[in-house]
């Protein structure tokens, strides 16, 4: 069901723009107004298991829905602007690939400017969830910082100067797809071993399932948390390995880039301190030539990617001048 937040009056005749993030199993919709505030938003599910082609139909048809809703709300739309998993060239505003969607070379902005008339931008939804925190949330007071989320995937952004660094051909900090294990689990993206294929909603989950098959249906990564927390000593040596894998996996990430602040952000980042403690304690331990800076959690939660994706429309119109 769609969570509204503000009453039509509330955006009465002021401008606004449509925000769409994908995940790989939810997509997250919202109305963003000027100060980047959501002031409504909603959630669909992804239907990635329909194929490739049903997910980039099911976002223009959100967008188009959100854009008729901002109207319906007294508000006038100006852009819109939608964040994706995986490779982006936000340039040409092409979706180039995902692990978790299984897309490659979708024209994502044009097709959403065209159903809705209006300008649009696409990017990373890991970059967007940066540029948010960066702008609004944990990273406001920091020039350089690493951001990291983890959900149906795991990727990461330096942040510098403000501005995410998307590297020469958009693939900057997929550090998901790093090898933590090597021989160790398939990930989606066809290599084995990588973090994203050892902790990760899915991959946590995946490997509870296998440790204590029974539960029907099988028990998601939150609920696999949940149970650590209760003491369950199979999901406590579960969510162990996955913390090591992540430590590791941090580990490089930190002698690349020596952040001054690393910022976790994320549906797993909602573990709190079940995440927090042992992954601080794990990097302690492990640091060898790399500087553990001050680990937060991402101020914005999981409306990162969807204010950034807000942030970016509204960017685009600065552009268009």
């Amino acid at each position: 069901m769609p969570h509204v937040n503000i009453t039509p009056s509330d955006l009465s005749g002021a401008d606004c723009v449509v925000a769409l993030d994908v995940g790989g199993t939810d997509i997250k919709g919202g109305v963003v107004d000027a100060n980047g505030g959501l002031v409504y938003s909603e959630r669909r599910p992804t239907g990635r298991t329909d194929g490739p082609n049903a997910v980039v139909a099911g976002i223009v048809d959100f967008a188009e829905a959100l854009r008729d809703r901002a109207v319906e709300l007294g508000g006038v739309p100006r852009a819109a602007g939608v964040v994706v998993p995986g490779i982006v060239d936000d340039a040409a505003g092409v979706a180039v690939w995902s692990a978790s969607i299984q897309w490659r070379e979708v024209p994502l902005r044009s097709l959403v400017a065209d159903r809705l008339g209006l300008p649009a931008a696409l990017s990373h939804d890991v970059r967007t969830g940066a540029l948010a925190e960066g702008r609004l949330g944990a990273g406001r007071d920091c020039d350089n910082f690493l951001f990291v989320a983890i959900g149906t995937g795991l990727a990461s952004v330096l942040v510098l100067n403000g501005r995410p660094y998307p590297g020469a051909h958009g693939q900057a900090g997929e550090i998901g797809h790093i090898t933590v294990r090597p021989g160790g689990g398939k990930c989606t993206c066809g290599a084995v071993g990588c973090l994203e294929a050892h902790f990760s909603g899915p991959a946590i989950a995946h490997a509870f399932a296998e440790a204590a098959p029974g539960d029907d249906p099988p028990l998601s990564a939150a609920q696999v948390v949940a149970r650590v927390a209760a003491g369950d000593r199979v999901a406590a040596a579960v969510w162990g390995q996955g913390l090591s894998a992540f430590a590791d996996g941090l580990l490089t990430g930190l002698a690349l880039y020596d952040p001054k602040l690393l910022v976790i952000g994320g549906g797993l980042s909602l573990a709190g301190e079940q995440l927090f403690n042992p992954l601080r304690t794990l990097l302690a331990e492990r640091a060898v030539v790399q500087h553990v800076p001050p680990l937060v959690t991402a101020a914005l939660g999981d409306e990162a990617g969807c204010r950034g994706a807000g942030l970016i429309a509204w960017d685009t119109l600065e552009v268009r001048g």
